[in-house]
This record gives C-alpha cells, structure tokens and sequence, in this order.
C-alpha cells in the first residue's frame, strides 16, 4: 500500500491504482480500515488518470456485498457501514452522472468528514464538493484544511491542499487566489518526491495564465505540466493544460488554433479530455469554432478541419449542464446556443444567458457573455448597444483579473466608437502589433498596401474566407474600422511581402475595400 500512495503522488497512476487495489483486497479482512483506506487512494489515483472503469471497480472494495442471518442490511447496524455505502455509491452517482442522487448520498459523508477537523479529512471533504459542483463549500472546505494542514505542519499533504484549492478558486473565477496558491504549492512541493501534484499545480498556473498572463507563461506552465502527465498517464492534468494553451490561443484572437487544440479534447477518440472535465472546455471550443467560420452542423469545417459537429455538442453540454454539475453551465449553454443561432433567434438567447448569470457569481463567465453579445451588436451595425454590453464586459473581465479578456474588450469597444478610460493600448499611442501574429501581420502589411482579400490569399496560399476572419482580429487588435486607418497604423513599408526588389507591385496602388 505504502508504494501505491507514494506512486500516486510521483509515478504512473495506473500502476498505483493496481498496487492499491490489490492492497485493498489483501487487508479486507486483517484490516478493514487499511483496505477502505487503500481503496479511496485507488478512486483518487484512477480519477487522476482518467480511468472511469477503475474509479469503479476501486469504490467496489470499500462495502463488500453481503447480508448478516437475519437478512437485513450491515449498514443497518453500524454507521460505519451506512459512512462507507453512502460514500461508494455518491461516488458511482458523480461517475455515471446522477448528480442529484450524488448530492443526496453524498452531502452527509461531507459534514462527517469536515466535523472531524483533520487536514486529511478536510481535503476529502472538499474533493467531494468539486465533484459535485459546490464551489463556494469547496472553496470554504479546503481553505479550513490549509490552514489545518499548516498548524499540524503537514509538508507532505500540503501541496496536494494547495492545488485543490487553487482549482476551486479557478472554477469559480477567482484567479489572482488561484495563482497565489498554485505559486505556493510548487514551492511547497520543492524537494519533495509529488510530480504528480506538481503537475496538477502547473497545469492550474497555465489556466491562471492563460486569461491573466502573457503566452510564454501559459507555454512554460502547460510544458511543465503536460511533460509529466504524459509519462505518469495523468489525463486530469493533461485535459486542464491543453484547454488552458486553447484557451491563450482564444483569448489573443488565434481562434483557428483554439478549434484545432480543442477538438481531440470534447470528441470520441484516444485523445479525448478527462472523463470529468472535457465538458468544461466545450464552451470555449464552441466559441473557437465560431469565430474560425466552422461549419456549425455538418462536422466537416471549414478552418482547421476538426470534423466535430459543433450543435451536437451543444445538445450533449446542454445535458450535461441540466445534471448541477457547473452551477454556470444553465448561463452559459443559452451563450452557446446563441452563437450558433440565426439572427432572429440571438439577441433573445443572449438576454435569457445574461438574466441566468445574475443568479450566480461567475463574473468571467457573465462578462464573457457581455462580451459576445457585444460583438455580435456591433456587427450588426448597433454601435450604442454594443457599447452598453462591451463596457459591462470590460468591467466583468477587469473584476476577476483576466488581463487578457479585459484587453480584448477594451479593443472591441473601441472599434465599437469609444476609448475606454482603462484602454489597453500602450501610452504613448502606438499601435500594438504585438499582439499579431506573424500571419495577421504579413496580411496586415498587404492589405495596407492596398492588397485585395483575393490578393492577399493567392499570396498567402490560404482561402479568402481565412483572409476575412484575420483581417477582422487584426482590426480588433488595433482598434481600427478601415483598411485606410490600418495603413495609417502599420505606417510606411519600404518592401511588401514577397517583393525582394523593393518595388510596390501594381497592388500597392488599390486602396478600396473588397
């Protein structure tokens, strides 16, 4: 047992859930606590590699089957019993879905565990209140168990604490906390044999990141992360990292990139995400997907190809959503489905998404909304109303922290009329090319030299459609509303693309939009 728990913080966690589950049914009847002990670490090691399967077959040690002579129930006479079926059974409840009876199972097994006042106990405790979508008492849960875990000087649960808690508070939006306490679990975890812990932690920093921080910190973390989840089989860790890269790449306006991330992770196949957290990243690919001019309903798309059939996976989130296990997800389901709707059908969607955001405290993801709303608005050619939402996303964004967001809305609004008073754009007035990619910009650069969409393709050796969808980021990036005032911005270029003579080429000449 000892190798099995010591593997599940720093080896493959399908060879610790088999040390543990052997050890779980060596001790059954020598030593029942050991066995449930040893069976509980197998649950938690199969769930960190995403072996649905195994988290079943580990909750099978906890109650053996069996009746006493009188053939009533052992747990009708020992709370112990009633403790351990209560927890088996909430558990098979969260793994097949039923998150209503893992609620009712499980809401005792959660006040046993938090009246015990144990470091160990406690993070039990706030484990189940992730698994069944109550934030607010995951997040009260865990932050008693740090501060038990630091006054029983604990080094080696520590760690593991930390990263719960700073994925509670990343759940709930709050990532100024969950940075500060995933930084404080790596340094808790130096020295220590927890690379598995450490994983988790990194790949928590990198989704921090990744609506709060620049790239290269979302990319230093996600390597840090996926590097050991691939060599000890820790899907948990790998899923929040690649949804975290994708959801950088969405954030800074590469939403083809995004689509292409995102799609092994919320379809069937080898690389699909965590059996309990790819449904979070659907969202963030149906926005990828929409932005990057995907066919919406065939699967077959149009940008990177990802062969995913964008309003079935609504359906299947919309699902998903009506179990309780994201109490967000009701808001964000109608986001999604106004995405992909018609125009006679959005601005109803978007206004019933927002009145089911006031019922619960997720300002990134209401702002998120705002901010959809906002572009669709402004798109339509209602300035005014854009404003209105782009401002309120802009405030939502600045709220939680997420720079990148905040950013991104700040553009928005003022390609929509306005400058912010918090505009992102750097003091001295110049335009933020930084912020294009090395495409956006070789496009940037022929179009303001009068290049049409057409021209620009048959440069590029990509389709005008492709054309189209960078040319509308790189006007949002700059805040720009014509090809005349993106010129303007870039300012003089001795060569075009392409030209090593220095000449214009007969396009330089056109300046009239396609």
């Amino acid at each position: 047992m000892t190798l099995g728990v010591r593997l599940s913080r720093d080896g493959p966690v399908s060879d610790a859930h088999n040390l543990l589950l052997l050890a779980a049914g060596s001790l059954r009847t020598t030593d029942p606590d050991r066995s449930r002990e040893a069976g509980v670490q197998a649950v938690l090691a199969a769930w960190s590699g995403g072996d649905r399967d195994g988290c079943l077959a580990a909750l099978d040690t906890l109650c053996p089957e069996g009746l006493p002579r009188d053939g009533t129930s052992r747990a009708d006479h020992d709370p112990v019993e009633t403790f351990w079926r209560a927890y088996r059974d909430g558990m098979r409840g969260v793994l097949n879905g039923d998150f209503g009876r893992a609620a009712t199972l499980l809401r005792p097994v959660l006040d046993v565990l938090t009246a015990r006042q144990e470091a160990s106990r406690l993070l039990s405790a706030g484990t189940i209140a992730l698994m069944l979508g109550d934030l607010g008492a995951a997040r009260q849960v865990l932050g008693l168990a740090l501060a038990t875990a630091r006054r029983e000087t604990t080094p080696v649960l520590l760690p593991r604490v930390l990263e719960h808690l700073a994925y509670a508070e990343l759940r709930e939006g709050r990532y100024h906390q969950a940075r500060v306490h995933a930084e404080a679990g790596l340094e808790a975890a130096a020295g220590q044999a927890q690379r598995n812990v450490t994983a988790g932690l990194s790949a928590v920093l990198a989704l921090a990141a990744s609506i709060a921080g620049d790239p290269a910190t979302v990319a230093t973390h996600a390597r840090s992360a996926l590097r050991i989840a691939h060599a000890h089989g820790l899907s948990q860790a790998r899923t929040l990292a690649e949804w975290a890269r994708a959801r950088a790449d969405l954030g800074h306006g590469h939403a083809e990139h995004a689509a292409a991330r995102l799609a092994p992770l919320v379809q069937e196949g080898p690389r699909q995400g965590h059996f309990g957290l790819w449904m979070m990243a659907v969202p963030c690919y149906v926005e990828a997907a929409v932005l990057a001019g995907h066919d919406l309903g065939t699967g077959t798309g149009t940008g990177t190809g990802t062969g995913t059939d964008v309003e079935l996976l609504i359906d299947r989130y919309a699902r998903w959503a009506s179990l309780g296990a994201d109490p967000q997800a009701p808001a964000v389901v109608l986001r999604c489905r106004a995405l992909v709707a018609g125009d006679e059908h959005r601005e109803d969607l978007f206004g019933a998404a927002l009145a089911r955001h006031e019922n619960v405290d997720s300002p990134y993801e209401h702002a998120r909304t705002h901010l959809a709303y906002g572009m669709w608005l402004r798109r339509r050619r209602r300035p005014g109303e854009a404003r209105a939402q782009l401002r309120r996303a802009v405030m939502g964004f600045d709220q939680c922290g997420a720079d990148v967001w905040t950013a991104r809305a700040d553009a928005e609004l003022r390609a929509a009329g306005e400058t912010p008073v918090a505009a992102s754009s750097p003091a001295s007035g110049a335009a933020p090319l930084t912020l294009l990619t090395p495409q956006q910009l070789r496009i940037a650069r022929s179009v303001a030299l009068g290049a049409t969409n057409r021209e620009v393709a048959r440069q590029l050796s990509i389709s005008t459609r492709t054309v189209e969808y960078h040319l509308r980021n790189i006007f949002t990036h700059l805040g720009v509303r014509s090809r005349v005032a993106l010129a303007r911005c870039l300012g003089p270029e001795p060569s075009p693309p392409g030209r090593a003579d220095g000449s214009a080429g007969p396009q330089a000449v056109r300046t009239a939009p396609d």
